[in-house]
């Protein structure tokens, strides 16, 4: 192994720093919008391919646009793709296809929306955990913009909507998932690749949708459908590439208040492509997650300058 390959299995510390942190915001701000792009593909192919195929398909071509990227990069890159820790990624690996097979189900009968509120959840859950297994730093400014995001999903949501359906508690299962798999996500950066994380993650959703594929099988898959996870398949492998690496710059408490900004794709793609209308309150929630957001942002740029000058 040549010197540069063995110097990427070293493993690295986390870091809790204000450069860092600002730069993992910027990243994991764009991955939500990227998700929620992937999120319009897999709900606009799902009632012609169910949830089964939808999982395998994305795995298949997420995997391939994983591999495609480090291959790109010589040797080097490829080997990226080899975990350290075999067993803890698989476990995060299962968590995620647990996450994934949930929200897709959610979505034959919830809005994008009312889905998302309740996956608002998850960066509450999140930042618990990495306060109370791991030991992050939870300030007051972490803790407040964490809360005021999730206030603004509770503006959004409208009383006798689509929320309380029966894919509700399964969702639930779901959020928890996630908050784990993300809290593994920052403790595995210290000697995983982001290419690694994702790829494992995605053969996971390979092997989970041909073991269901017998019992849930398709509904019938047309070439816009087939186009639809073919965009899943490639916007998923390059947003859990970026996840993976804004988690391995930034501590769990700090990226969670960005959560919230997915509603606000949510509602914008859920009206441009699905005709869900949005409504006043979910206007008057978006403008409370974006000031979190800004609130959060501003405090680690303030953060990131102290340090710099005290350097």
């Amino acid at each position: 192994m040549s010197a540069t390959v063995a110097t990427l299995r070293l493993p690295r510390a986390l870091r809790d720093n204000g450069a860092d942190t600002v730069r993992g915001i910027v990243l994991i701000t764009a991955t939500y919008a990227i998700m929620a792009l992937a999120d319009v593909s897999v709900k606009f192919a799902l009632p012609m391919t169910g949830v089964a195929a939808a999982i395998l398909f994305r795995g298949l071509f997420g995997a391939g646009t994983v591999v495609a990227i480090a291959g790109w990069n010589g040797r080097a890159g490829l080997a990226r793709l080899r975990p350290q820790r075999l067993w803890a990624v698989v476990l995060r690996s299962l968590l995620q296809v647990v996450v994934g097979i949930t929200w897709f189900a959610a979505w034959q009968s919830m809005t994008l929306a009312d889905s998302y509120a309740v996956g608002f959840t998850t960066p509450l859950l999140a930042t618990v955990f990495a306060t109370v297994l791991i030991g992050e730093r939870l300030d007051r400014r972490r803790l407040i913009a964490t809360l005021l995001g999730f206030a603004g999903v509770l503006l959004m949501l409208r009383p006798g909507g689509d929320l309380w359906s029966p894919a509700l508690g399964f969702l639930l299962a779901g959020v928890t998932c996630s908050a784990f798999a993300r809290l593994m996500t920052r403790q595995l950066s210290t000697t995983e690749p982001p290419e690694c994380l994702a790829l494992a993650l995605l053969i996971a959703h390979i092997g989970a949708g041909a073991l269901m594929l017998p019992w849930l099988p398709m509904a019938g898959l047309t070439w816009a459908a087939l186009g639809a996870l073919v965009a899943l398949g490639a916007l998923s492998g390059v947003s859990q590439m970026m996840m993976a690496r804004a988690y391995a710059l930034a501590p769990v408490s700090a990226l969670s208040p960005f959560d919230y900004s997915s509603m606000l794709w949510a509602v914008t793609f859920g009206w441009l492509v699905f005709g869900e209308m949005p409504h006043a309150a979910a206007m008057q929630g978006a403008v409370v997650i974006a000031a979190a957001g800004l609130y959060s942002l501003y405090g680690e740029q303030r953060r990131h300058h102290r340090e710099k000058h005290a350097a």
